[in-house]
């Protein structure tokens, strides 16, 4: 057996995010065979959560390799900024063209919209940010909701 990389799976994580979000993920995906989680975000600087949690990326935007998973947390008040940072927005269009699955937790499904990346599909978020979601697709509330509550139902 070798212990070649199969799956490369990048979660970006970014100032002000929900720690939760990100670490959630992080165990599920890094308890998959022959997969590398790598930890993105623009410099290798430590990062701080909204919860005040020090994270240390692990790869730049730029050393970034082609992922197979892009996934990108939500923050209660963090990923504000990130929907309106060029560097984020343009990172996650360029892994967005190349990845199999580009996912979000809860508002992280802002952040996708903000870069063009949810148009023509499905998406949810949290219950509080659901009309701003609606808004950035150009879709009804009410839409999103019928969304969620199919989520809900198929876990």
């Amino acid at each position: 057996m070798t212990n070649q990389t199969k799956y490369c799976i990048g979660l970006v994580i970014f100032p002000g995010m929900t720690q939760l979000d990100m670490t959630g993920p992080y165990q599920v995906f890094s308890m998959m065979p022959d997969t590398r989680v790598l930890l993105l975000w623009k410099t290798l600087e430590p990062v701080t959560t909204s919860e005040g949690m020090t994270i240390l990326p692990a790869v730049t935007f730029n050393d970034c390799p082609s992922l197979d998973v892009l996934c990108v947390p939500g923050g209660a008040i963090g990923q504000v900024e990130m929907m309106q940072d060029a560097e984020m927005l343009e990172f996650l269009r360029q892994q967005g063209k190349t990845a199999k699955y580009v996912t979000s937790v809860c508002t992280g499904s802002l952040i996708l919209a903000a870069a063009g990346l949810l148009q023509g599909y499905r998406a949810a978020c949290h219950w509080a940010f659901r009309d701003q979601l609606a808004m950035l697709l150009k879709l009804e509330p009410k839409e999103l909701l019928s969304i969620a509550i199919e989520l809900q139902v198929a876990a």
